[in-house]
């Protein structure tokens, strides 16, 4: 049976990029880079949003306000699409462009629910905010990883990571500091009926 992590990279106030700042804030170290070296292979599950702005980076196109990928971040894309990818959208047209991307336009959670059950390995999320949401609620994750990198992004960030989301109970597998900055942590979620102290009579 496969286990599904999702993974997200924020700022500390809970947002997935910011405008005018490079991948990773421009604050990724040499410690995290390695770390990111070291991680097992795994299927990709994302949206249509993300498909299309990361598919556009492996074709070569920059964020705006860059001139090029720096070299860490040229790496990440070409790791990327070396890899397997699921993309759940009913918009996009096959065949997918991007190397190793397979389409799926049906349900989603009803498509990660058969992947965990009949395969193997890990399944892990890449942005795709909504599809992350949906897959919580629904009960499907294992884990659930988040790096924060030291950075408060209150006047240029956008995506805020958990808004939308129910009440979730998180309990602590692990933790790592890279760099000297840079805060991993890892959880097993339980999605919440309710607070605790809204508990039915």
């Amino acid at each position: 049976m496969s286990e599904l992590l999702v993974d997200f990279i924020t700022s500390l106030d809970g947002y997935a990029s910011g405008e005018g700042w490079p991948g990773w804030w421009g604050l990724e170290g040499p410690e995290y880079l390695a770390w990111l070296g070291e991680q097992p292979e795994v299927t990709y599950l994302m949206g249509a949003k993300t498909y299309r702005l990361m598919s556009g980076f492996a074709a070569g196109e920059v964020p705006d306000g860059q001139d090029e990928f720096r070299p860490e971040e040229g790496e990440s894309v070409n790791e990327l699409t070396r890899a397997s990818k699921v993309v759940f959208s009913s918009s996009l047209e096959e065949p997918l462009t991007w190397a190793n991307s397979a389409l799926v336009r049906g349900d989603a959670v009803e498509a990660v629910r058969a992947m965990k059950e009949n395969g193997s390995g890990l399944l892990t999320t890449i942005g795709s905010l909504s599809l992350c949401r949906s897959l919580l609620r629904a009960g499907l994750v294992d884990r659930f990883r988040v790096v924060m990198f030291p950075v408060i992004t209150g006047a240029t960030g956008s995506e805020r990571i958990y808004d939308g989301y129910p009440d979730v109970a998180l309990d602590m597998i692990g933790h790592r500091t890279f760099d000297g900055r840079t805060q991993l942590v890892e959880y097993r979620p339980r999605v919440l009926e309710h607070p605790p102290l809204s508990a039915p009579a």
